[in-house]
């Protein structure tokens, strides 16, 4: 096991050439899971190759226990990788693929039986140990793939999109068996996908990307709950984060934000009272599990009657879409809740759960210490409309 530390790690092609990887600063601690996660064309699959030594940084420092380790070899770097394409021998079989690593390292035959075994038992897959990759179910050719790495040993996996040729229901189990795996090794392990859900369920710690700067970094629960800026709070989520365009208001000496469904209005107040919000340009962010239906007792939260366009029952919840401020909104509610379209509903917001960010820049507001980024500026744009 060991520690990683990424030190201003930037990455270009060539002069003239465009950045790939910017002032890239992480680090984590021995044991920890890391998730790379962001859209295709981030920069999140370079930066694995950086620490694999796959690529060759332009700039910075890569530490593993505190050695700088930039100018290494990938064979000395003592890493395991797994690629998204599995990289199987075919003509070997899934015994020897496992195998291949530790012979080429020159270990006794009798110590390469027994890692063959410890990892074939600990991926479930000893049945297999005689059959080809062509033999085998994409699920199972992960597995090997798993297997061959884990049997080095090595001080960090890498695992590069790992589960992206899985259907939908083998993804979820292999996610859990990831998990469950990473609990038993406790081997630092950096993890690359563009699935947010895998980011959410898998990670200690994630690193959101956009063109090549990180956006944030954090643990799954703060990212969810204090996103940075409008590119972070809508690619964690599903459903995405509702942005909803306004200007706050000051009324009887307090700020507001006015929504207005077309049937009703609805002031809702804001914690933050900076004179500099006053007429502002905002951009109002609410989770669909943060709108309610409101149950009819007074609890002295804002209401609002807003009619439904859309229900998605999807089993364990039914999305509705209603209109706020000319702007498409998802609620999620309970599965029992099935309105039909035209319908009216009475919906509830919590102001503390309200998050604010500038329509120019795109940055959060109100948080201390939220850095500016050169990626936020400008994202408005996408956002209008949802």
């Amino acid at each position: 096991m060991a520690t990683l530390e990424l030190r201003n790690v930037n990455k270009t092609y060539g002069p003239g050439l465009p950045d790939t990887l910017k002032n890239i600063e992480l680090s984590i601690k021995d044991g920890e899971f890391l998730i790379l996660v962001g859209p295709s064309g981030c920069g999140k699959s370079t930066l694995m190759n950086c620490i694999a030594g796959l690529e060759t940084i332009t700039g910075g420092a890569i530490m593993i226990d505190d050695q700088d380790v930039s100018g290494m070899s990938p064979k000395d770097r003592d890493i395991a990788m797994v690629f998204q394409s599995y990289a199987l021998y075919p003509t070997m079989s899934v015994r020897e693929n496992i195998a291949f690593g530790l012979k080429i390292r020159k270990m006794p035959a009798a110590d390469i039986e027994t890692e063959v075994a410890r990892v074939s038992k600990l991926l479930q897959i000893e049945h297999l140990l005689n059959r080809k990759p062509g033999q085998l179910s994409g699920g199972q050719q992960q597995r090997v793939a798993m297997g061959r790495a884990l049997a080095r040993r090595p001080k960090i996996y890498l695992f590069d999109e790992p589960l992206s040729n899985l259907d939908a229901k083998l993804r979820v189990e292999m996610r859990t068996e990831m998990k469950l795996m990473h609990q038993r090794l406790k081997t630092t392990t950096v993890y690359v996908t563009h699935d947010q859900i895998e980011a959410m369920t898998l990670g200690d710690k994630v690193a959101v990307m956009k063109d090549g700067i990180i956006q944030q970094f954090g643990t799954p629960k703060d990212i969810y709950n204090n996103p940075a800026n409008l590119f972070v709070a809508s690619f964690i989520g599903s459903p995405p984060m509702n942005f909803i365009p306004l200007r706050l208001q000051r009324k009887d000496g307090r700020l507001v934000a006015l929504l207005d469904s077309g049937q009703a209005r609805c002031e809702l107040p804001m914690g933050m009272q900076d004179a500099g919000l006053e007429d502002r340009e905002v951009i109002l962010g609410l989770r669909p599990e943060q709108i309610v239906l409101a149950n009819g007792e007074p609890n002295g939260l804002p209401t609002i009657r807003a009619e439904v366009q859309v229900t998605e029952p999807t089993g364990p919840d039914t999305l509705v879409f209603v209109s706020l401020n000319e702007t498409k909104v998802c609620c999620r509610l309970a599965p029992d809740v099935a309105p039909g379209v035209g319908e009216t509903l009475t919906l509830q917001f919590d102001p503390s759960k309200v998050l604010l960010f500038d329509a120019k820049t795109g940055e959060r507001l109100g948080v201390a210490g939220v850095a500016k980024t050169e990626a936020s500026v400008g994202n408005i744009a996408q956002f209008k409309g949802r």
